[in-house]
């Protein structure tokens, strides 16, 4: 049988053959993937050659009967375009880059985070994005300031609507402290602070979000001195002031009579 182009074989641990097909652009040899027949293999080179060399097909011209992946499908349009190669789906364009998850899921990041993402795969999962940064799943919004328990349209927003456009401009931090949410009462902007304690419990309501958080850590401080819970809670840390403005403010606070009272209760 005649060599098909761009195709080679090779065998997995337990001696079972299969195929890989490769192409080289720009004095770049590019892995095209592993398939289990020669044809499907060099079906995959012909397809890339027609992307690289024939520039015949656009991004969007993807379909179900390609037999390359989708996300080498961007690799190999963006390295054609761009003249730049990397190993994630990313599709440069003039002020920022695309990040595809599939033909339906593109992603939007702002040019400074280039670098991040070309050297880290974004997953999904139950609804959310992340990657895996030293041996952790860290989602996506954390790089924002924005907490893993935050509540879209409460902590934070799209300004523009679109729930995958993760440009620094387009992402508003509404609530930036653990336990803090800002709320309008009688027509008046203020900050309420609640802890998870069998249920929300609210700790008081605030003028700034600042003392609502500082107020929010001495709650902890407070159902964990007493034995009220055993939650691992996550503290506010407040880089806006030093740690002697930050004392005289914990100590002056006030937190619901309630706790307190919660505390008596467990004591009895």
């Amino acid at each position: 049988m005649e060599k098909l182009k761009g195709v080679f074989k090779a065998y997995k641990k337990n001696g079972e053959a299969y195929y890989r097909s490769s192409i080289t652009y720009r004095n770049k040899h590019i892995s095209l993937g592993s398939f289990e027949t020669p044809m499907s293999a060099h079906k995959a080179y012909l397809e890339a050659y027609e992307v690289l060399f024939n520039k015949a097909t656009t991004l969007f011209d993807y379909s179900r009967d390609n037999v390359l992946s989708f996300e080498k499908w961007v690799i190999l349009h963006n390295f054609r375009d761009n003249g730049y190669y990397f190993g994630n789906p990313i599709y440069l364009h003039q002020y920022y880059f695309s990040y595809y998850l599939d033909p339906q899921t593109e992603l939007k990041f702002d040019a400074d985070d280039l670098f991040y993402y070309a050297a880290h795969k974004i997953h999904r999962k139950n609804g959310y994005f992340y990657v895996n940064d030293y041996g952790l799943q860290q989602n996506i919004l954390n790089r924002y300031g924005i907490r893993n328990f935050s509540v879209k349209g409460r902590d934070y927003r799209f300004k523009n609507g679109d729930e995958h456009d993760y440009r620094h401009y387009n992402i508003e931090i509404i609530n930036p402290y653990h336990g803090v949410c800002k709320e309008f009462r009688r027509n008046k902007l203020v900050y309420v602070a609640r802890i998870n304690i069998h249920g929300a419990w609210t700790i008081g309501v605030y003028s700034s979000p600042i003392k609502a958080a500082i107020a929010y850590n001495k709650a902890v401080d407070f159902v964990l001195s007493n034995g009220i819970s055993t939650k691992k809670y996550i503290k506010n840390y407040i880089e806006e002031l030093d740690s002697i403005q930050y004392q005289e403010i914990y100590n002056s606070i006030k937190i619901s009579k309630k706790l307190t009272n919660l505390a008596r209760k467990k004591t009895n």
